[in-house]
């Protein structure tokens, strides 16, 4: 996406850094307007936080809706929800990796394979393997990683970098350690385990 980024918006860097913006909060442009999935963004909000002026956001438009493969791309961008940032607070584990594009398949199937094996329940993989962006891979783990299942990810060929984040140490700041949420996915799992036991 960088590169289509690059060729379009070689001559324009306020514009680019409009655009790269726009796709990397996944907001669309439709009809003259930027979305937020089907809600409207005001215009003054975003020059504020991109930090341009509403005329260049304005031209931005302009310009993505009259260059037919930009106006195909930008109209259907969409965010993705992540439990990345959230998953300390609810007692899971992320396991953040950043690998070798030229490994990246075989890297994150033998990592996917080892953790099957192991029986580590994954809750969520949000992974890229953009040509401009380092590869990485975020894996949510619902508890923790065993250390010997650790050891092997790192013996992977094709891995460059591990980092663990752990589940909030504080109970208080916990929001599922037996909360008093009605509907809760841990709370479901664990009672239903102690059911069946």
């Amino acid at each position: 996406m960088m590169l289509i980024l690059d060729s379009y918006f070689k001559n324009f860097p306020a514009r680019r850094k409009v655009a790269e913006f726009l796709f990397e909060t996944g907001l669309s442009v439709k009809n003259g307007k930027i979305y937020l999935r089907e809600v409207e963004v005001p215009i003054s909000e975003l020059s504020r936080v991109i930090g341009v002026n509403r005329k260049i956001i304005y031209h931005t438009i302009e310009y993505i809706e009259k260059t037919y493969p930009l106006k195909m791309i930008f109209e259907k961008l969409n965010p993705l929800p992540s439990l990345v940032t959230m998953a300390p607070i609810m007692g899971w584990e992320v396991l953040e990796i950043e690998l070798e594009k030229t490994d990246y398949s075989f890297a994150l199937s033998e990592l996917l394979r080892y953790l099957h094996e192991s029986n580590v329940p994954i809750m969520e993989i949000f992974s890229r393997n953009l040509r401009q962006e380092d590869a990485k891979a975020y894996i949510i783990i619902d508890g923790i990683l065993p250390v010997d299942v650790f050891v092997k990810i790192k013996d992977i060929p094709g891995f460059k970098k591990l980092v663990l984040h752990t589940p909030e140490k504080s109970k208080e700041r916990v929001v599922c350690s037996y909360c008093e949420v009605k509907y809760c996915p841990k709370k479901v799992a664990v009672e239903g385990l102690n059911v069946k036991n």
